[in-house]
C-alpha cells in the first residue's frame, strides 16, 4: 500500500513567486499608464452625457377659417407632402361669400359709370345755363334803352333783370353740380377708381377665403396627434393636428455645469441612440447653448432661499445638430433617449452666439395663395361690367 504512495510535489521556490508577483504589478502598472494616458489624452478632451433626448419642429396644423369638416385626407403616421390637403371643409359658405363679393363688385362698376355720366350730364347743363343767362342777359339789354324812352312798362325790365338773375343762379348751381360729381371720378378710370379697388379688395378677401377650405400641410413629414374628426365644426386657430418633419433633428443634450468648460459652438459630436444600440454613430456638432438651466425655465422655478436649501448639480441643454445624411441612413423619431459626446480638443469656438441670427428657422410658401389668379378673376369680372361703356 505504501510503495504506491506518490511524493508531495515540491513548493515553488520564493525566487518564482517573487518573479509572478512582480510580472504581474508590472502589468498593472502598464494598464495604469496607459489608462492615463488615455485619460489626458483622449478621455479628458471628451464630454458625455446619456441625459440627451431626439428633438425636432412639430409643426400644429391649424384652419384659417371656422368651418365644418367634410373629408379628413391624413392620419397618424402617415408621410404627407409640403401643399398637400390634409382638411377639407364645407365650401358653401365661403362660395355665397365670394358671389356675393363678386356681385357687389359688379354693382361698384356700374355707379362708378353712372357718377362719369352725370359728370358729363352736369358739363352739358352748363352749357345749357350758360346759354340761358346769355340770352337773358341780351333781352335785358334790349329793354334798358327802351324803358328809357318810356317805350315798354317798368315791370318788363324788371322782369328781365330777375331772369338775368335766376340764369346766373342756375349756372352757378350747375357748375358746383358738376364739381361734386367730376370729384368722385377724375383722374382714375373706372377700373382704378377707389370705390372700385375697395370692391376688388374684398373680392379678393373672399376668394382667399374660399381657397382657405382646404388645410394643408406647410411642411413635408410625418402626420401625429391627430385630433380632428368628419363633421366637426372648427374655429380658426384651431388644431388639428400635427406634422413633425423627420429630415431635421436634433438633440437636446442636458450637460451638467461642471461639464461647461470647455463647450464651444461648433465642436464636432458623435450621438448614438438606444433605438439603433449604439451601433450607428450620428455625427453632428454643437449648434448653441441655452440661456439658462432646465430649472430655470420650469413651470415652477425653484426657490433655494429656504432653510431647507440643498445645492443640486444644474443641467444645461445644449443643442447638437444632426447631420442629415445620417438621418437619410437611419431615421429617427422625436423623443427618443440618445448619448452625447463631444470632442472638445478645440476649444477656440464662441461659447454663446456672437452675431444675431440672419437666415429663417423655417420657412413655407404653400399659404402664399395665387393672387395672380384672384386679381385676374376680378379684373374679369370688372371688364364684363365695363363692356357696355365702349
Amino acid at each position: 500500500m505504501n510503495a504506491n504512495v506518490q511524493p508531495a510535489a515540491a513548493a515553488p521556490s520564493n525566487g518564482n513567486r517573487t518573479k509572478i508577483l512582480l510580472l504581474i504589478a508590472l502589468v498593472f502598472i502598464v494598464l495604469g499608464a496607459l489608462w492615463a494616458a488615455y485619460w489626458v489624452l483622449v478621455l479628458s478632451k471628451r464630454e458625455r452625457t446619456d441625459d440627451a433626448y431626439v428633438n425636432g419642429n412639430k409643426v400644429v396644423i391649424s384652419a384659417q377659417v371656422s368651418g365644418t369638416v367634410i373629408a379628413v385626407q391624413a392620419d397618424d403616421t402617415q408621410l404627407v407632402k409640403a401643399g398637400q390637403v390634409l382638411v377639407r371643409l364645407d365650401p358653401i359658405d365661403a362660395q355665397t361669400s365670394l358671389s356675393r363679393m363678386a356681385s357687389a363688385l359688379a354693382q361698384t362698376v356700374r355707379q362708378v359709370r353712372q357718377q362719369r355720366s352725370t359728370a358729363d350730364q352736369y358739363d352739358s347743363v352748363i352749357d345749357t345755363r350758360k346759354l340761358e343767362l346769355a340770352r337773358a342777359q341780351a333781352d335785358l339789354a334790349k329793354r334798358e334803352p327802351l324803358l328809357a324812352d318810356h317805350a315798354i312798362a317798368p315791370e318788363e325790365v324788371r322782369h328781365a333783370r330777375e331772369s338775368v338773375e335766376l340764369a346766373r343762379a342756375a349756372l352757378t348751381q350747375a357748375v358746383r353740380q358738376s364739381t361734386s360729381s367730376h370729384a368722385l371720378v377724375d383722374g382714375t378710370q373706372v377700373e382704378d377708381n377707389p370705390t372700385v379697388l375697395e370692391a376688388k379688395s374684398a373680392y379678393r378677401d373672399a376668394w382667399i377665403a374660399a381657397q382657405r377650405n382646404a388645410v394643408v400641410a406647410p411642411v413635408t413629414g410625418y402626420v401625429a396627434e391627430r385630433s380632428v374628426q368628419l363633421g366637426q365644426h372648427i374655429q380658426a386657430g384651431q388644431a388639428l393636428m400635427t406634422v413633425v418633419p423627420l429630415n431635421s433633428l436634433w438633440v437636446d443634450a442636458n450637460f451638467k455645469e461642471v461639464q461647461l468648460r470647455h463647450l464651444r459652438i461648433g465642436q464636432p459630436a458623435e450621438v448614438r441612440s438606444d433605438l439603433y444600440g449604439g451601433s450607428f454613430i450620428f455625427h453632428g456638432h454643437v449648434k448653441g447653448m441655452a440661456a439658462g438651466t432646465g430649472a430655470a425655465f420650469s413651470l415652477l422655478p425653484a426657490q433655494n432661499a429656504s432653510g431647507n436649501w440643498i445645492k443640486v448639480v444644474q443641467r444645461v441643454p445644449v443643442r447638437i445638430q444632426i447631420d442629415d445624411a445620417d438621418l437619410v441612413k437611419s431615421p429617427l423619431r422625436v423623443g427618443l433617449s440618445a448619448t452625447v459626446t463631444v470632442d472638445t480638443t478645440s476649444r477656440q469656438g464662441p461659447v454663446l452666439a456672437m452675431e444675431a441670427s440672419d437666415g429663417a428657422v423655417g420657412d413655407t410658401q404653400v399659404y402664399t395663395q395665387d393672387l395672380d389668379k384672384a386679381n385676374a378673376e376680378a379684373d374679369a369680372v370688372v371688364h364684363r361690367n365695363l363692356d357696355q361703356a365702349h
